[in-house]
């Protein structure tokens, strides 16, 4: 042992000392000590060697593999947020919104209202055969696959749109359910994300057949049309219930282009829209939804014209205005709730007698109207038609068009009615069994003294109320049916006296007359009309005195039904509102009218007709009111400012010096119900008038035999006149207006007027017709 000292470091107790970079050599193979082969840095391990130049950007396997599980995880947990986020939305207005669909009664359309036409039907009402067309052109495996997404096509049509090969949904049904009823239209990656969610969502809350019902009835076809039986309608003008095979097809077709495959718009691109029908025909064969057999004698069915919307202009304003009246008054639907859209209302309307009305006014009024006439451009005409039996009303009229004139001419009750009001008071004679003031029984043969402005006279004595005659005429003593005849107002005046004022009304309030008539008041002057009932309120009236006095309201609406399903209406009741011998009796005095009175012009209807004219007064209005057996109808032909509103004489109109109830009224009315009731056999009246009514009955007249004059009819000669302009429903010259012409002069085409009211304070119809 040397004495020397020791040359080695003391050992660091940190064990820094085994580092390699102690002072042990490496082997001969470059490794350290217990190092192994291969792993560098580790014994027994070669080093990896340093990854340099562009290597150094490209990722390894590790980190490629690593991202990819990083971002399924991430996507994964988004969808998982985004489902447990996205929450099905309420509808959007514009999928939910749909139009109300007006009828006639044979089913074809009227009108529609709203902005977007469509009308939702049950998928039961939808053919099978058009349901697997739909289905063949959409999405073949709707009901066999449960899943409500296709990603392979949503990849796809993606792959599609980024390459340029054009837009495509690649969406099942459900996605395009989803996309017109949830969503919108706009193509953007949120909006398919939220769609496959939704979609999903959906497909587990709802059966196959409730998402496939409100796909038919969101889609959009083209023409306007939205949903199937929008389609149907607008394509083929037929309901959804009625499509073929063929026309199902074609329907389907147009899911995928709706305009380009509008082969009456485009006819260039019909080839194109049949490859498309045959590929929807040939997937329902494959599908065995159509035999081979059927398939090959299938035809391309060419769809009608397209129709331009008509909205409500014509007639079809009006119609809607009454209809929508007649609901919310019946409390059947109220405005708030018909506004809600989706109702399809079939109306009591016949279409041939609709056109029938709108054609004889076309003939007999709008045809003799003239550019150079001031007064022509104030004509209004009204009109309305109810089968007695049903109530239904056929027809109505409401003027030259809904755009032009909003206020229908049928249903306004701001004009008097005039004389054919009349009617109504030897109704309630006979109703009432009433008596003159001398105590006989007023019936068609009683005695009236027809002395012009006579004063009327009651049980006091005087009424200081004394109408004039048309032209001042004198009639003295006449029978009721002759003053009906040649429409006397002094005549009329004092029976209604006889009868009583508040009887008459009551009797026209049971015939039909709205209580609430403006001026049916309960004076002498209401046996001349100076009530402002409407066109249509006379038509009902007139249409209880043709059903032998039983009434029942009118009815415009047949049925309603709103998504397939019926709303309950209000039945109809009738009651014996007059006795059968009063409206019978009242009958067959208004037939000498139209034989020999002063509704001659209605002869031309060509079959037992009867019928009363009428004029307001001031000549402002000429009405004729008449009926058969089987039609009861009215035409009101009325003057109006179209520019203030007020309310016109028609002295002047159509070339005319007067417009009368015995002229253009009458002849309107015998055109139109010649042509309505033109494929029906004529009837002959059926009546059983009351005792002492038959024409020739001399039991109940007076029985002074020297034709002294009635008691009660005796006219006070001090009577203050009457100052209304006076109706000469014979066409002659009208009068000065302020002046009064009084009178009435009988002529087969003239009319009545009234004269005189109660000192000055009721306003007095023209009443002659």
């Amino acid at each position: 042992m040397s004495d020397e000292p020791q040359s080695w470091a003391p050992r660091d107790s940190s064990g820094a000392g085994a580092s390699s970079t102690g002072n042990h050599p490496p082997t001969a193979s470059g490794e350290r000590p217990g190092q192994k082969p291969g792993k560098p840095g580790k014994p027994g391990k070669k080093a990896r060697p340093r990854r340099t130049g562009w290597r150094r950007a490209i990722p390894t396997w590790r980190m490629t593999l690593g991202t990819l599980l990083g971002l399924v995880v991430l996507l994964g947990a988004g969808i998982f947020a985004a489902y447990r986020l996205v929450d099905i939305p309420a509808a959007n207005a514009a999928a939910t919104a749909q139009s109300n669909v007006y009828l006639y009664s044979d089913g074809s359309v009227i009108a529609r209202d709203g902005d977007v036409n469509r009308e939702k039907v049950k998928l039961s009402q939808v053919p099978p055969t058009v349901q697997h067309a739909v289905l063949a052109a959409e999405d073949r495996d709707f009901y066999s696959d449960d899943r409500a997404v296709d990603v392979k096509a949503m990849v796809r049509a993606g792959w599609n749109t980024v390459t340029g090969k054009g837009k495509q949904g690649g969406s099942t049904i459900t996605q395009q359910y989803v996309k017109n009823y949830y969503l919108g239209q706009e193509r953007t990656v949120l909006r398919k994300a939220k769609e496959a969610i939704i979609a999903v969502k959906l497909n587990r809350e709802e059966t196959k057949d409730q998402i496939f019902e409100g796909y038919l009835n969101t889609s959009y076809f083209g023409r306007n049309a939205y949903g199937i039986q929008a389609a149907a309608q607008a394509y083929y003008g037929k309901n959804v219930e009625e499509l073929t095979t063929a026309e199902g097809a074609y329907l389907a077709s147009l899911l995928n282009a709706p305009s380009a495959y509008d082969v009456i718009a485009h006819p260039g691109n019909k080839p194109a829209a049949q490859r498309r029908w045959n590929y929807v025909l040939n997937g329902m064969v494959k599908e065995r939804w159509l035999t081979a057999a059927e398939r090959a004698t299938t035809r391309f069915p060419t769809p009608g014209e397209a129709k331009p919307s008509n909205g409500l202009s014509g007639q079809r304003g009006y119609i809607v205005q009454a209809v929508e009246d007649y609901l919310n008054r019946r409390g059947i639907l109220d405005a708030k709730t018909l506004a809600t859209g989706g109702y399809r209302i079939t109306t009591t309307l016949d279409k041939a007698k609709q056109d029938a009305f709108v054609k004889a006014v076309a003939d007999n009024v709008t045809a003799k109207t003239s550019a150079d006439r001031a007064a022509d451009r104030n004509v209004r005409v009204g009109g309305a038609s109810i089968v007695p039996e049903t109530g239904k009303v056929v027809a109505l009229y409401g003027g030259i068009d809904y755009t032009k004139q909003y206020v229908s001419n049928a249903t306004r009750r701001d004009y008097q009615v005039g004389s054919i009001f009349k009617p109504f008071v030897l109704a309630s004679a006979v109703v009432n069994d009433s008596t003159t003031q001398d105590g006989r029984r007023i019936t068609p043969n009683t005695v009236y003294d027809g002395t012009n402005k006579r004063t009327v006279v009651g049980v006091q004595g005087s009424t200081d109320y004394a109408p004039a005659n048309e032209d001042d005429v004198d009639y003295g003593d006449i029978t009721v049916r002759i003053a009906t005849d040649k429409s006397v107002n002094s005549v009329y005046a004092q029976m209604a006296q006889d009868v009583g004022p508040e009887k008459v009304r009551n009797t026209a309030i049971a015939l039909g007359i709205p209580a609430d008539t403006p001026d049916l008041t309960a004076a002498p002057s209401i046996a001349l009309g100076t009530a402002n009932a409407s066109v249509l309120d006379m038509a009902e009236a007139y249409a209880t005195l043709a059903d032998h006095g039983r009434h029942g309201r009118y009815v415009l609406v047949e049925k309603v039904t709103k998504d397939g399903a019926e709303i309950e209406l209000p039945g109809r009741t009738t009651e014996q509102a007059v006795s059968r011998e009063a409206a019978d009796t009242t009958t067959a005095v208004l037939r000498s009218v139209v034989e020999g009175g002063t509704g001659t012009a209605a002869q031309a209807v060509g079959r037992p007709a009867v019928g009363k004219t009428g004029t307001a007064e001031e000549d402002r209005a000429a009405w004729f009111a008449g009926y058969t057996p089987d039609l009861a109808s009215v035409v009101a032909v009325m003057g109006q400012n179209p520019d203030t509103g007020a309310q016109t004489p028609l002295y002047g109109a159509l070339g005319l010096a007067r417009v009368n109830g015995g002229g253009v009224p009458a002849e309107t009315w015998a055109a139109y119900t010649e042509a309505a009731l033109r494929s029906s056999p004529a009837k002959e009246f059926d009546l059983r008038p009351a005792p002492g009514s038959d024409e020739g009955d001399e039991l109940l007249i007076d029985e002074n035999a020297d034709g002294g004059t009635d008691p009660s009819s005796s006219a006070d000669p001090d009577a203050t006149p009457d100052s209304t302009p006076d109706t000469n429903d014979d066409g002659s010259a009208p009068p000065t207006p302020g002046t009064n012409t009084g009178g009435n002069n009988g002529g087969n085409t003239g009319g009545d007027t009234t004269g005189g009211a109660d000192e000055g304070s009721v306003s007095v119809p023209d009443g002659n017709g």
